[in-house]
């Protein structure tokens, strides 16, 4: 049922656009953000109110499940963590940078806590330690980071 709720979401957003628009020819990735129904809340309510317009994740991770890094132009269905979803993305740029190379600006782009580099590293550590241990990874202040910015397209 959610499978045929996002493909109706990604429908309405197509029907937006005029006939020949180049997201007419995409494909899209529908996920929450986070690895728990609690963040995916969290950061989908701060995507929908605008806050953020950011995010990254382990190059590692990228590499273990065998994905192509982000592209500008791809396109992802932000879910909530019922797994409905809140609004459509667009990536608009896309970087890889070491944790420890993230710098202010990007981390105010993340739109999390009180917007701070300190709190990014803080809270991004503690994510990374967490999840990089299911693929025999463990952090480091000199990974490499997948760093995108994205525009709510819908």
């Amino acid at each position: 049922m959610t499978t045929i709720l996002i493909e109706n979401y990604w429908q309405a957003y197509l029907a937006t656009l005029p006939d020949a628009a180049p997201a007419r020819r995409m494909t899209y990735v529908a996920e929450g953000f986070g690895d728990n129904p609690a963040l995916a809340d969290e950061l989908g309510a701060l995507v929908v109110a605008g806050q953020k317009t950011a995010t990254c994740s382990a190059l590692w991770e990228w590499e273990a499940e065998g994905n192509p890094i982000a592209q500008v132009g791809d396109f992802w269905i932000v879910l909530n963590g019922r797994g409905m979803p809140l609004c459509i993305t667009e990536t608009v740029e896309v970087t890889i940078r070491r944790y420890d190379e993230v710098d202010a600006d990007f981390a105010a782009a993340e739109g999390e806590g009180d917007r701070t580099l300190q709190y990014w590293r803080d809270a991004h550590r503690r994510f990374f330690t967490r999840i990089l241990s299911a693929i025999d990874k463990e952090f480091s202040p000199e990974m490499p980071l997948v760093c995108e910015r994205f525009r709510v397209v819908y």
